[in-house]
């Protein structure tokens, strides 16, 4: 069949290479991308994929069809040992993508059996099933050390990034420019819940008026259209509404708006966050803007940028916000991901406990009717 990837489309039936097995297994992983491409999956996802292909195969030193489940177990059993043992996630997303490629590999419908027995004389097969793989037995699998900041340590977050662009100026030294930019780009990520590709993605255009909110000016709202795809979609998009509690980033905005950002000289360049070579901020960037701000606050090494947005959502709950919105704000598709990011406090939970018990003692000394 001429399906995307097929083995006759890859590899000409008609030409014999001197050296058969890297050939086949090359044009294996040209299949494969191309089967992936039709599907619209991200070039990222598909070099990960393949990346992680030729890994095992330098691993092992053999060929998919010589590729046994012993190999499979001893080439895990090495990531989980060392300095750095991997994720159980990330074990559990390498195995799925092992079992994708032997699935593609071993459908009938793509040639590759056929063409393997002709020229190896050997196939390759599923070797990854669920009595060998990584299941999936909690909710949350991330880093015990990946928590919601508190309030004092958003602020301590805060007060070291602006401390930075004193520190910077009192020394004489060239970059503080750069550090308010990345102070306000910091405040912006928590006051709106955003992920690190959102807030790389903001435009000067992304920005809403709030009608039902007219004193938050142009800054209501902001149009994120850079979220989280899935199944190789697009990202997906939303709006993500100011609320009362975070209207202290306004003044942040505006000063970046009408005084900071045209010191860099952007032209017309529509990104928000812009560097002094005058393009689009690195997504990578934000990552070492935080940690740059959390190890000056003596922070947890352990927290990372994802936390900001962990503790916009507890935040949020915390203001007693009803639980659909909050999914909304953040772009969760399901209320149980909401949920694996709040981390409310002991003092919530008390005032809950309160509320509970006054409301119950209330309906206690009701007047029957």
């Amino acid at each position: 069949m001429d399906l995307p990837g097929a083995a006759h489309l890859v590899l000409a039936e008609s030409v014999v290479p001197l050296d058969p097995e890297p050939a086949i297994f090359n044009a294996m992983l040209e299949g494969w991308a191309r089967q992936q491409r039709v599907r619209f999956l991200k070039d990222e996802t598909i070099a990960r994929r393949l990346w992680l292909v030729q890994r095992f195969q330098a691993f092992s030193g053999l060929y998919p069809w010589q590729w046994t489940a012993e190999e499979i177990e001893a080439f895990f059993a090495g990531l989980r040992s060392g300095e750095r043992p991997i994720a159980v996630s990330t074990a559990r997303g390498y195995q799925m993508d092992l079992r994708l490629f032997l699935e593609y590999v071993c459908d009938r419908r793509y040639g590759w059996i056929s063409l393997c027995e002709d020229r190896v004389g050997a196939v390759p097969q599923q070797l990854i099933d669920l009595d060998n793989s990584v299941g999936h037995a909690s909710v949350f699998e991330g880093r015990p050390g990946r928590r919601p900041l508190t309030y004092d340590e958003v602020q301590a977050l805060f007060d070291a990034a602006d401390a930075r662009v004193e520190d910077i100026r009192a020394r004489g030294r060239k970059g503080g420019l750069a550090a308010q930019r990345d102070a306000a780009v910091l405040k912006t990520v928590y006051a709106f819940g955003l992920r690190r590709r959102e807030a790389w993605g903001l435009d000067l255009g992304d920005f809403r008026r709030n009608p039902k909110l007219p004193q938050f000016g142009g800054h209501g709202g902001v149009f994120v259209r850079w979220g989280k795809s899935s199944r190789g979609g697009p990202p997906r998009r939303r709006t993500v509404l100011l609320v009362p509690e975070m209207d202290w980033i306004l003044p942040v905005l505006e000063q970046w708006l009408t005084e900071l950002r045209p010191l860099f000289n952007p032209g017309n360049h529509p990104a928000l966050w812009v560097t002094e070579r005058r393009g689009r901020i690195n997504d990578r960037k934000l990552d070492a803007i935080f940690a740059a701000a959390r190890d000056s606050a003596g922070l947890d090494p352990a927290l990372d940028l994802h936390c900001l947005r962990h503790s916009y959502v507890t935040h949020l709950i915390e203001f007693d916000y009803p639980e659909r919105f909050v999914q909304d704000q953040v772009g969760h598709a399901y209320a149980s991901t909401t949920a694996i990011y709040s981390g409310v406090g002991d003092d919530y939970r008390n005032r809950m406990l309160l509320r509970a018990l006054t409301s119950q003692n209330t309906d206690m000394w009701e007047t029957p009717k």
